[in-house]
């Protein structure tokens, strides 16, 4: 019986091999008795269909490839350059263009095969659209890279050989199945390629590039060259073939011994791409004929995907026209003097372009890649125009650049939403990849006030993420740094999962660090669930989170937060009283001894309240500083059980101003700063 799944590892380390630990296919025999059973009926008339096959005189075959990247914004997400790479590395590994096949041994010099198969990017999509062949899809799934992945999205397996990119392979490099037991599984046909496995460039590399090769080999019914074991180097695969008749027997190699002699062979085929050794240069004239073989046969449907009427539906033997016009920059947010590198994604056959950057340096460019430095806080357009000589597009994206200062804001900071109306605004940039609207403010609920900030969710928006994220804070004096928020999250059932992420910069956002999750299944639903629409019913229907494990590194000119929510097809989010704080050098003589300590609102008016915890109960002493260190009022004193507590503080007895308020309680001093407005 054909092993189930194959999967490759790390090349640098030899290969691994994931075959049986497939949850996916596990499920499927389970949920379906028959599975099976087609599974082996569909392999045993691939295997009569290939045992009569001649190839004659067929020409060259032509497959039409979609590439699907599932990413999270990361590394990833890699460039369509490193895709067409890729789909040159393949086609060079399929028709003995490789520039590595003269290298084999001499006694196999005579079997490299020219297999005769070609793979094209598609031009048009499933609905007769112009198309690259690549999609992009924003997913936390990439990290898995398992079959739940692949639901994301998938062309028809009859006109497209679907591929997905992801962060993770489900552990591996890359991994497919057979076409027996895809016949009748066509939401499981195609590869899944880990994106460092994927072309030479980019986050690719050479000595990975074939790990493409191997899995389109499994996809149309080639074995490892040891057969169906999936531990390579067992002196048992002596007695098993891979039914290639001119691919020695062999226990299989995890290592280039290109002298290696297993199985009682003159000399082991190590080279072959369908090995696990990290030299392959080959396949062998018997595989491409097997090869070919499944391309003509009707299981998987192999044999419509090469059909004339399906290269012209998919639009890959056209002359490539314009038809797309579109571009990638290297960051959205940039703090000033800072470059973003622009990228021209517009296709096909583009021969001139020119490009309007309002309030960069340079303000217009002609190049394919432009490098813009800008130099003033603000928003700013981009607009691009494209030509092939005959058509001529053009785009404009209205603010496709946020310049934010390079010495952010003043803290101590309070974000309650009532002066604001609409987002984004200079302060909060809203990132909304699907275009479903994102963090809007709402006044339907509010902690403080009547605003807060509303994210719609449900079940339609499983698997989305969206992101609030601030402008700068200067916070490169800070002796600590906290944020806290307010909250307010309903599930519509008990099965919802979603997430709330807290992330810091100190760079304006080159890099991110997380530093706080809320889950569904555990913290951050605030209300029972509620299978309609979620509106918090007062403030008992609010959370309160604190963050202050935010190390030195962060405190810089350059403070961002970002909050991200990741949908798990629970109800409507909300955020409220979003206050960051630093207790700055120059106050050490009050400098913090204790944490857990906070003023909200912050800044605040009229009335605000001191929020600690106990850990045993006794005497308590609030005080009040000014700038100076002097007393600002009279402290306030109790003894108090262990616990959280909340104390109002008299903030309309005192001046406007900056303020540092000291809490001394049994297990030592807390210090945080204070802004009476």
């Amino acid at each position: 019986m054909a092993t189930a799944l194959h999967a490759q590892g790390p090349a640098e380390e030899g290969f691994t091999c994931k075959a049986n630990e497939n949850d996916a296919l596990t499920r499927r025999i389970a949920d379906d008795p028959a599975f099976l059973e087609d599974a082996l009926r569909a392999q045993a008339e691939l295997d009569a269909w290939t045992a009569g096959f001649q190839r004659g005189e067929r020409g060259l075959f032509i497959i039409p490839v979609v590439v699907h990247i599932i990413h999270n914004n990361g590394l990833e997400n890699i460039s369509d350059a490193q895709v067409i790479d890729g789909i040159r590395v393949l086609n060079e590994d399929f028709n003995k263009l490789n520039p590595e096949w003269p290298g084999v041994r001499p006694e196999f010099l005579d079997i490299v095969a020219e297999v005769g198969v070609e793979f094209r990017l598609a031009r048009k999509d499933p609905q007769g659209n112009c198309t690259n062949g690549i999609t992009r899809t924003v997913s936390t799934q990439t990290y898995q890279g398992d079959f739940e992945m692949t639901q994301l999205i998938q062309w028809p397996r009859n006109k497209y050989m679907n591929v997905w990119v992801a962060a993770s392979a489900n552990g591996a490099a890359g991994y497919t199945y057979y076409p027996m037991w895809l016949n009748n599984w066509p939401e499981a046909d195609g590869m899944v390629l880990r994106h460092d496995y994927l072309g030479s460039i980019g986050t690719g590399h050479p000595s990975r590039s074939h790990v493409w090769a191997h899995e389109v080999g499994h996809w149309i019914n080639l074995m490892h060259c040891w057969g169906n074991s999936n531990e390579p180097g067992s002196e048992s695969n002596c007695s098993m073939d891979d039914d290639v008749a001119d691919t020695p027997l062999t226990k299989g190699w995890t290592s280039c011994w290109l002298a290696a002699n297993s199985c009682g062979s003159e000399l082991d085929n190590v080279e072959n791409f369908m090995e696990y050794s990290y030299c392959s240069k080959m396949f062998t004239l018997g595989q491409a004929e097997r090869m070919v073989a499944s391309l003509t046969s009707s299981i998987a449907q192999r044999n419509e995907l090469w059909q004339p009427e399906n290269l012209i539906a998919t639009g890959v033997e056209e002359e490539p026209v314009l038809c797309a016009i579109g571009f990638t920059r290297s960051k959205s947010e940039v703090c000033t003097g800072e470059t973003v590198q622009f990228t021209d994604a517009s296709y096909h056959n583009v021969q001139s372009r020119f490009w309007g950057f309002p309030g960069g340096t340079p303000s217009f460019s002609t190049a394919a890649n432009p490098a813009v430095t800008y130099q003033n806080t603000g928003r700013y357009s981009v607009s691009l125009i494209v030509s092939d000589g005959d058509i001529n597009l053009n785009t404009t994206e209205p603010e496709a650049i946020a310049v934010l200062p390079a010495v952010g804001r003043a803290v101590p900071h309070t974000e309650s939403f009532e002066d604001i109306t609409t987002l984004p605004t200079d302060e909060w940039l809203v990132r909304d990849p699907d275009g479903d609207g994102g963090f809007q403010v709402t006044s339907a609920a509010g902690y403080t006030g009547g605003r807060s900030v509303r994210l719609g969710n449900g079940p339609d928006k499983f698997g989305r993420v969206d992101r609030l994220v601030s402008s700068t804070y200067d916070l490169s004096g800070a002796q600590q740094i906290t944020i806290t928020y307010r909250y307010a999250f309903a599930r519509r059932n008990p099965n919802n999962d979603d997430r709330l992420r807290v992330y810091v910069s100190s760079n304006c956002g080159t890099t991110w660090s997380l530093r706080q999750q809320l889950r569904g299944s555990m913290a951050l639903a605030t209300a029972p669930d509620n299978n309609g629409t979620f509106v918090p019913d007062g403030q008992g229907q609010w959370g309160y989170a604190l963050i202050d494990n935010i190390s030195f590194p962060y405190h810089s000119q350059k403070f961002r937060v970002r909050f991200e929510f990741e949908s798990h097809g629970g109800n409507d989010l909300y955020l409220d009283d979003i206050n960051i704080n630093g207790v700055h050098v120059g106050l050490e003589e009050l400098a913090l001894e204790g944490g857990g300590l906070l003023v909200v609102p912050n800044p605040a008016a009229e009335q605000a309240q001191v929020l600690f915890h106990l850990e045993t109960g006794g005497a308590v002493r609030v005080e009040l500083f000014d700038a100076l260190g002097r007393t600002a009022m009279a402290p306030l004193e109790a003894r108090l059980p262990a616990g959280p507590q909340r104390i109002d503080l008299p903030v309309a007895a005192i001046a406007t101003g900056t303020y540092v308020l000291r809490v001394s309680r049994p297990e030592g001093n807390a210090v945080t700063r204070f802004v009476r407005e």
